[in-house]
């Protein structure tokens, strides 16, 4: 399939795409403020640079988009066009995922995924969840954590079982 519009204008496009402090970032940062913690932000050191990071708890925490790290999700779905090449980069991104969580397991690391689909969307939960989420997580003894959002079933798919 022809992309829509031309080379120029999809590159500016594609270039207005943030990598740090996306706006469920910025979510995920006020519900560790609110719980009183003054996380580091975006730690380059850290394998896979962590979104946030509570270095005396040894807690590296990831906020995923659902596209670009390809969570089965409504809000994920291979695009139609160009389509070897977006599996190819997302299955990238999904390998290097699971390098960095070794990595940072392995360096006594204990690593958080608070997915987008758990902050906006029809699958959202809401914010005194996730918080909940998180103050039951962070004493736990669990290695790894995910927070997704609520699984959504559309009538189409609800008409093909």
């Amino acid at each position: 399939m022809v992309d829509i519009v031309d080379k120029k204008t999809r590159s500016r496009m594609m270039s207005g795409i943030r990598g740090a402090s996306t706006k469920p970032e910025l979510v995920v940062r006020a519900v560790f403020a609110r719980l009183r913690y003054k996380p580091e932000i975006n730690c380059r050191e850290l394998p896979g640079k962590p979104d946030i990071v509570l270095r005396r708890k040894k807690v590296a925490v990831f906020v995923h988009g659902c596209f670009w790290h390809g969570h089965a999700c409504h809000f994920f779905r291979l695009p139609a066009s160009n389509t070897l090449f977006w599996k190819t980069k997302i299955d990238g991104n999904v390998v290097n995922d699971r390098r960095a969580v070794r990595s940072l397991r392995r360096k006594g690391w204990r690593v958080l995924v608070i997915w987008e689909c758990a902050l906006k969307g029809p699958g959202r939960i809401n914010l005194q969840q996730i918080e909940d989420r998180v103050i039951k997580w962070l004493p736990s003894c669990k290695p790894t954590g995910k927070i997704r959002g609520k699984v959504i079933v559309h009538e189409q798919s609800e008409r093909l079982r």
